[in-house]
């Protein structure tokens, strides 16, 4: 049972620049079971399934119960091993488990899974604990994606093959082996367009956590994974060398093989573990957020926000902080059939702000519109913003309401990065719009390959109030050309 009371303060600790926002409720979970969350999905009827740490799979029946007391759980699977995903197909699921990804089947209509099926498999395994599958995820073009957790630390047995790889899952239960360079892909996800996306845990050839887009023949950094790259299979021919030890702008113009992320998330500042990948589809019931991504935080317990867009053919964008105080690590996330957000939770053991282990909750837009950087729009000489109402044309047509630094990363074998070579740039101009909705900022010295880290904290709405995150991070890999 959760009383008033308690719901009061798991709202409160959500943070009270949000909570006039965005309603943090906490569910309970059922009890002596450890419900760490590792898969949350939700079903055609609206219910809500979640695939635990433990190996079962729980429907929760009542999802949508505000207060949430008087939960009903049933449990529909088990006798899994670690599952790391939840995907819906049709009245299936589907689920990654550690050597394949398996479709769960209710053949007699009871309610309770009869059938778990092998839907794809073909990875190695070598007994290291890290050797995680996450996933499955379908893209646009209906194509089933997982992604592989490198493995790390001594093996029992040899078989790692696409360990640090993203994988297909074709028809006949075969994979195939697509892209590499990955450490620990956590999240996988699709935008608005059925493009599809992972994240990856800042570590060693991983300077801080990314967002990439999972492209065939694509190399995203972490060597590991590279000695696939002579397997027949491999898409991707083995290169001679790779030049490390300098910073990313340099790596990426002496290893032309190397993808850089659409969005770098600046370490300790935007998270320090990214997760799960959501889009957000709702039609307008989570907020003035539609069509961008959200993306979880296992150490800081906390969501964040992308903005991508497209220069040059290829994905770039800014992220911003969403809502944090969150009560343990986001692993999982899923927008219910009300447009709330679900979130499924667990620290495994390791560390996370949050004041539990594990667990499940749910936030809900209580219809007040926050002001916000609803997006950041990279221009050949600048950058345009656009807000979630009105500005105030005084504060927002001043340069000295902003503040601007730009800086990168060092591409290396070591444990993470800090920022490196960083500049302040100067703001010459900013242009509000006639609808007061954007303003257009007119900036010296961009510089590509480089992470523009912006606050706006002079800025006021039109009715005076400050932004409740006045600072962005946008990802520039290409300046756009004049029109």
């Amino acid at each position: 049972m959760v009383t008033a009371f308690a719901l009061l303060i798991a709202t409160l600790a959500a943070g009270a620049d949000t909570d006039a926002y965005y309603r943090v409720l906490t569910l309970p979970t059922p009890e002596a079971v450890p419900f760490e969350v590792g898969g949350l999905e939700t079903l055609e009827d609206g219910r809500v399934a979640a695939g635990i740490r433990k190996g079962e799979v729980w429907v929760l029946e009542n999802p949508y119960a505000d207060p949430p007391v008087d939960l009903d759980y049933r449990l529909v699977a088990e006798a899994l091993h670690e599952p790391l995903g939840l995907y819906r197909d049709g009245a299936d699921l589907l689920l990654a488990q550690r050597a394949e990804v398996t479709r769960l089947r209710d053949r007699d209509g009871d309610g309770v899974i009869d059938a778990y099926l092998t839907e794809g498999r073909g990875w190695g395994l070598t007994g290291n604990y890290h050797e995680y599958a996450y996933g499955p995820e379908r893209d646009g073009e209906g194509r089933l994606w997982v992604t592989l957790n490198q493995s790390m630390g001594p093996a029992i047995v040899a078989d790692d093959a696409w360990r640090g790889w993203g994988v297909v899952v074709n028809a006949d239960r075969s994979i195939t082996p697509m892209c590499a360079g990955m450490r620990s892909p956590c999240g996988i996800g699709t935008n608005a367009a059925g493009d599809i996306f992972f994240t990856d845990q800042q570590g060693n050839w991983v300077p801080t956590n990314a967002l990439h887009q999972l492209r065939e023949g694509a190399f995203y950094g972490h060597v590991d994974s590279l000695k696939h790259c002579k397997r027949p299979e491999s898409p991707i021919p083995p290169p001679e060398s790779v030049v490390a030890d300098v910073p990313l702008p340099e790596a990426r113009a002496r290893n032309p093989f190397l993808s850089l992320p659409a969005v770098w998330f600046p370490y300790r500042k935007m998270g320090m573990s990214a997760t799960d990948i959501l889009c957000d589809q709702s039609g307008g019931n989570f907020g003035p957020f539609e069509g961008q991504l959200f993306v979880g935080d296992f150490t800081m317990a906390q969501v964040n926000r992308v903005f991508l867009e497209q220069v040059g053919g290829e994905y770039q964008g800014a992220c911003f902080p969403f809502i944090d105080g969150l009560q343990s690590a986001v692993v999982r996330m899923a927008f219910g059939a009300d447009g709330s957000m679900f979130i499924g939770e667990t620290n495994r053991g390791w560390n996370s702000t949050g004041r539990t282990s594990y667990g499940l909750e749910r936030i809900v837009w209580t219809g007040e519109t926050p002001f916000e950087i609803l997006s950041m729009h990279a221009e050949p000489d600048g950058f345009r913003l656009r807000f979630t109402q009105p500005v105030d044309p005084t504060t927002a047509a001043d340069p000295a309401s902003y503040t601007m630094t730009s800086y990168t990363y060092r591409y290396h074998q070591s444990y993470g990065s800090e920022e490196t070579d960083t500049k302040k740039l100067m703001i010459t101009r900013a242009e509000v719009s006639e609808d007061q909705r954007e303003v257009r900022l007119h900036i010296e010295g961009l510089r590509e390959a480089y992470v523009h880290e912006i606050h706006a904290q002079g800025v006021k709405s039109s009715e005076g109030t400050a932004l409740i995150h006045p600072e962005a991070y946008y990802t520039l890999n290409q300046i756009p050309q004049e029109n």
